[in-house]
């Protein structure tokens, strides 16, 4: 059960205000597997080290059946984060698992990993998100890494006027999330609001953060941010947090930020460096087979 904490655990004095609003762009990826993808390339300076959040939710088989076959990654990592349905994960490090409801998927594709993802149902709800998170140059040729986290074992608190929060990454209210990171120190938080409630996250002001609503409608800093919708938050020096309200309908969002690594981001579909000739090496490594074995 989560640990019931009081609500004055973290106070924020000056709220981060929005922004920007983002709406994100549907397409479709792996085998045309339709998403919408809310951090875009042209977002990933200014939302460094994010690289890319895709958000997909799907009633009709048709849309998500065809899954992601077998595809390359290379100097990032992955976060999975599965609200409904059945997702099985297998790469060419030798790792397996099975996403399900709740559950959390941590790859690092590192010095280059093939892998799929592929559903496990054939009806019914496919819904959640796919977080792109950029290594350092120190880092980008690292061993590749996975885990999962059951539902159940990720760390979450509920507050005392009843917001849950699943704490993915980092730490909030004095709970440790399930991964830390030091180079980005990424927070990754789920919360859950009650209809007339408010939850309340300090982050350093060099941090960039943004957060997005997939249920319901919230208000940060006086400006409204609908469901299905991005705010980008800005980087005041004197905001030490962020303030966040739901209206009169619940609402639950995802709080994202990290400390940004500014380094040149290079980028050729699934491989992230910082220069062009290291994709080029990439590619030709990729080529001749030298990514993690079967």
């Amino acid at each position: 059960m989560p640990a019931e904490l009081p609500e004055a655990t973290e106070h924020v004095t000056h709220s981060r205000a929005v922004e920007r609003l983002v709406a994100g762009q549907a397409t479709s990826d792996g085998a045309g597997v339709k998403l919408t993808r809310v951090l875009t390339q042209p977002l990933q300076r200014r939302l460094d080290p994010f690289l890319m959040l895709d958000a997909f939710g799907n009633e009709n088989p048709d849309d998500y059946l065809a899954g992601f076959p077998d595809h390359p990654h290379r100097g990032f990592e992955t976060v999975t984060y599965m609200i409904a349905g059945r997702m099985r994960h297998r790469d060419s490090a030798g790792h397996e698992g099975l996403l399900e409801n709740g559950s959390v998927q941590w790859m690092t594709a590192g010095r280059g990993v093939i892998h799929s993802e592929m559903p496990e149902q054939e009806e019914g709800v496919m819904e959640g998100f796919q977080l792109w998170l950029n290594l350092p140059a120190r880092d980008k040729l690292c061993e590749p890494w996975y885990r999962d986290f059951a539902a159940a074992d990720l760390p979450r608190f509920t507050s005392a006027d009843g917001v849950e929060v699943r704490v993915i990454a980092g730490a909030s209210h004095g709970v440790a999330g399930a991964v830390t990171r030091e180079a980005t120190a990424p927070l990754y938080l789920d919360v859950h609001l009650p209809a007339g409630t408010r939850f309340a996250q300090t982050l350093p002001p060099a941090h960039n953060a943004f957060l997005y609503v997939y249920r319901g409608e919230v208000a940060v800093d006086g400006t409204a941010v609908a469901e299905r919708r991005m705010a980008i938050l800005a980087n005041a020096p004197q905001a030490d947090g962020v303030v966040i309200d739901a209206g009169t309908v619940p609402a639950r969002l995802l709080l994202i930020a990290g400390r940004p690594l500014n380094e040149p981001i290079a980028q050729y579909g699934p491989f992230v460096m910082n220069t062009e000739a290291e994709i080029h090496a990439a590619l030709g490594d990729y080529r001749d087979g030298r990514f993690a074995p079967r």
